[in-house]
C-alpha cells in the first residue's frame, strides 16, 4: 500500500486528485492540507511514502516546504504539481528535492504513474516539462560549447545495437515530450502498446525512468534534440 498525503489550498482541485487516487487499489490518501505548514506537520505525523503537493500556496508555498521537508525528512518523496511549464520553476523545485513535476493540465493516468515511479524511488516528468528541458539543455550546449554536453547536433546515431526500431521511434517521442497518448496517436498503437516499448527501453537503458531516458539518450546523441 502506498500512502499519500496531499497540500493543496484548492480543495476542490484536492478532491479531485484524492479521487483519482483512490480508484488505484494500492494507493491510499491518508491526509490532506491547505499550505506548506501543513504539509510539515502531516508528513511528520504520518509518515507518507508520497507526497502531492501544489506549488502556489499561501503561507509556505510548495518549493520551499519541499525544502524544509526533505531538510526534516531525507526520506521524502514529494512531487510538485504546478500550471507552470518554465524550466526555471522546475529545476528550482528538483533542486530542493522534489522527484516529481505534474503539470495541472495531467491527465489521470499521468498522475497514477507518478505516484507509482516517485514511491518505488524514480523522478517524474511532465511530458511537457520533459521537452522544455530538453529545449533548455540544447541551448546551454550550443552557447557553451563544453564537451560536458556531448550532444550531436548534425548526426543522430539511433541505438539499433540496443533498441528495436520501433523503440527508437519511441525514444525520440519521448524526447520531444509526447505523453504516452500522443505516441501512440502518432504511430497508431494503443496506450498499452506504448507502455509496454516504454518499460522495454527503460530496462535495455538501465535507468529508472523516462526522463533519465531522454538525458542518456541526448548525452548519446541518440535522439534529435529539436
Amino acid at each position: 500500500m502506498t500512502n499519500i498525503v496531499i497540500i493543496d489550498d484548492h480543495q476542490l482541485f484536492r478532491e479531485g486528485v484524492k479521487r483519482i487516487l483512490e480508484f488505484e487499489p494500492s494507493f491510499r490518501v491518508v491526509a490532506e492540507g491547505d499550505d506548506g505548514e501543513d504539509a510539515l506537520e502531516l508528513v511528520q505525523k504520518h509518515k507518507p511514502d508520497v507526497v502531492i503537493m501544489d506549488i502556489n500556496m499561501p503561507n509556505i508555498n510548495g518549493v520551499e516546504a519541499t525544502r524544509q521537508l526533505i531538510e526534516a525528512n531525507p526520506d521524502s518523496k514529494v512531487i510538485i504539481l504546478s500550471i507552470h511549464d518554465d524550466e526555471t520553476y522546475v529545476t528550482h523545485a528538483l533542486k530542493t528535492g522534489a522527484m516529481g513535476y505534474l503539470l495541472k493540465e495531467m491527465d489521470a493516468d499521468a498522475l497514477i504513474e507518478a505516484v507509482k515511479v516517485v514511491a518505488d524511488g524514480g523522478s517524474y516528468l511532465h511530458p511537457k516539462v520533459t521537452h522544455n528541458l530538453v529545449n533548455e539543455y540544447r541551448r546551454l550546449a550550443m552557447e557553451e560549447e563544453d564537451s560536458t554536453y556531448n550532444v550531436n547536433f548534425t548526426e543522430v546515431q539511433r541505438p539499433l545495437h540496443l533498441l528495436t526500431r520501433r523503440e527508437c521511434e519511441v525514444l525520440q517521442m519521448l524526447a520531444d515530450g509526447k505523453s504516452n497518448r500522443g505516441i501512440g496517436e502518432a504511430l497508431f498503437i494503443s496506450e498499452k502498446t506504448v507502455k509496454n516499448h516504454v518499460s522495454n527501453i527503460l530496462q535495455k537503458m538501465n535507468v529508472n525512468d523516462r526522463t533519465q531516458a531522454v538525458v542518456v539518450a541526448i548525452k548519446n546523441g541518440w535522439v534529435e534534440v529539436r
